[in-house]
């Protein structure tokens, strides 16, 4: 069953267009995308018309906003928030994506940087990519604990070639690497 935005959240001229880029309304490329080759332009307009689609199917949705999240990056009215992305230096394989919430003590961070490492790397996810790298930005006051998780679930999508689905799933990928105490509580 899809989610249907909230009537506050839907008004068209609060965002920006899906085929145009403004540079003024996404964050600044965060250290997890130093020295990597940042997507501007066309070539960020095309991944994120991409994430649109697969947070659509995984149903990435922002509870609070009542939105897919990819349209985070549009609203006009969070300019600073919303994901950025690089292709790695070192592997053109590896695109890293750095998501910046609205907010430093966000409860969805959590849920929402793993729902959206789930669906860019699961096995339908239509890009060139081999993986889709992703951490939650440092202004975070959780970033530390949440980038633990996702390391862990990167390392298990390298061992194994299998993206963790579920909460088990998840927790003994962590767990295996070390990077958490056993909780799956968000904060």
């Amino acid at each position: 069953m899809p989610i249907v935005p909230r009537p506050w959240s839907s008004d068209e001229s609060d965002f920006d267009d899906y085929d145009s880029v403004c540079p003024a309304h996404l964050p600044a490329p965060g250290p997890f995308l130093g020295d990597h080759d940042v997507l501007t332009g066309r070539a960020h307009a095309a991944f994120h018309r991409l994430t649109r689609d697969r947070f659509e199917e995984r149903t990435v949705y922002d509870v609070t906003f009542g939105y897919n999240l990819a349209r985070l990056n549009l609203d006009t009215r969070h300019p600073d928030a919303g994901y950025r992305y690089a292709v790695q230096a070192d592997d053109p394989a590896v695109l890293r994506a750095e998501f910046t919430p609205t907010t430093e003590f966000c409860p969805q961070s959590d849920t929402l940087a793993i729902a959206s490492f789930r669906a860019w790397n699961a096995d339908d996810a239509g890009h060139e990519f081999d993986l889709v790298r992703v951490r939650v930005a440092p202004m975070h006051g959780q970033s530390a604990r949440i980038n633990d998780r996702l390391a862990a679930m990167e390392q298990s999508v390298r061992e194994t070639g299998d993206v963790p689905e579920g909460d088990d799933e998840l927790v003994d990928a962590v767990e295996t690497a070390g990077a958490m105490d056993g909780s799956t509580a968000p904060f």
